[in-house]
């Protein structure tokens, strides 16, 4: 893990926190990419990833509510999936992350900071993986995690706020609760192809979305 502390020192300090973070795990494990799920509040999570073939997954989990992050986050467990295989648990993602044509196993990792779970650190294609080096893997993300918590005032997730505010509007719109309007705007953005941020910003701009007939 000295190599990792190396990455933390090296690293261009004029960037954001997690993306500093990640690429230094990326570099640490010679993983061909990689991302960091950062939990904000209940229900609600921010991830940023590596430029390249996989940086567009954690989207995706986000916009499905599905995948191994996710599986990570709620089972607070180590998950790894290999591209093109099918998985029942997310069936939707595992599909259509196949479809990305890349020869690469997803290890994603819960970030640890004593009993609560932070967030998680997933990676791509680890070459040699054995127990010891999931070990590794897993104390990586609890440093990582802790990292994040010690600096919390360094963290800002801007983007995040319409999706929010959204979800509030959509809520009072048709009388649900706020994880209902979070889903309605998760299908549609799903159903558009589109980022949840684009969904977001139409329903607070009232381009004639609706959600009634959804």
């Amino acid at each position: 893990m000295s190599l990792l502390a190396r990455s933390f020192d090296d690293t261009d300090a004029n960037r954001p926190l997690p993306v500093r973070l990640c690429d230094a795990c990326v570099d640490t494990f010679r993983a061909q990419g990689g991302a960091l799920t950062v939990l904000i509040a209940a229900g609600d999570q921010v991830a940023v990833s590596t430029p390249g073939a996989f940086e567009q997954l954690e989207p995706l989990e986000e916009v499905l509510g599905e995948g191994p992050v996710h599986r990570a986050l709620a089972e607070n467990r180590p998950v790894v999936m290999r591209l093109g295989a099918m998985v029942d648990e997310y069936p939707v993602f595992s599909h259509l992350a196949g479809l990305a044509g890349a020869d690469a196993t997803i290890h994603a990792v819960p970030m640890r900071v004593g009993s609560r779970v932070v967030g998680a650190l997933s990676l791509y294609a680890l070459p040699g993986q054995n127990g010891r080096r999931v070990a590794d893997l897993q104390f990586a993300a609890d440093v990582v995690g802790a990292d994040l918590l010690r600096n919390a005032g360094l963290l800002s997730w801007p983007e995040k706020a319409p999706f929010h505010q959204a979800t509030g509007m959509v809520a009072v719109q048709l009388g649900i609760r706020p994880d209902d309007a979070s889903a309605l705007i998760r299908a549609r953005a799903f159903r558009r192809s589109t980022s949840l941020l684009t969904v977001a910003q139409e329903v607070l701009e009232r381009r004639g979305i609706s959600f009634r007939d959804t």
